[in-house]
């Protein structure tokens, strides 16, 4: 016994699939850098606002780095202990027994997450379309 069945159109969306997968990949590092580089502007006004005068060069400790991998990329964001000041960030962010937390990277975070999530939809609605 045999089976017979006409799968062009399976085809056809496998191939739509096929090359929107890679345009995603594209649009998905692109939202990722874009939400980076939001997140780490929100948070060096934050921090501008919030450090006071004993750490004023800590807002430009902020920064980001992109980690691409195979099916997108994440961003790691925050204060770079190599420059002056960015070893502040976990007594800043979290405070300590005698200085309150700032959070200003949390907030930052919390500020850009509804844009990003929206992005990252859109990118989800585009696939399947040739």
């Amino acid at each position: 016994m045999s089976i017979n069945a006409d799968t062009r159109q399976l085809n056809e969306l496998a191939s739509v699939f096929r090359v929107n997968g890679v345009r995603a990949q594209v649009q998905a590092r692109a939202v990722v850098a874009r939400g980076a580089l939001n997140v780490k502007n929100g948070w060096q006004a934050n921090a501008t606002a919030t450090a006071g005068r004993h750490a004023r060069l800590y807002p430009s400790s902020i920064s980001y780095d992109m980690k691409p991998h195979p099916t997108g990329a994440s961003a790691e964001i925050g204060p770079d202990k190599t420059r002056p000041q960015g070893a502040l960030g976990n007594l800043l962010e979290f405070g300590s027994v005698k200085n309150p937390p700032h959070m200003d990277g949390a907030r930052a975070l919390a500020a850009e997450a509804a844009a990003f999530a929206a992005h990252v939809a859109a990118i989800g609605t585009q696939m399947g379309r040739g």
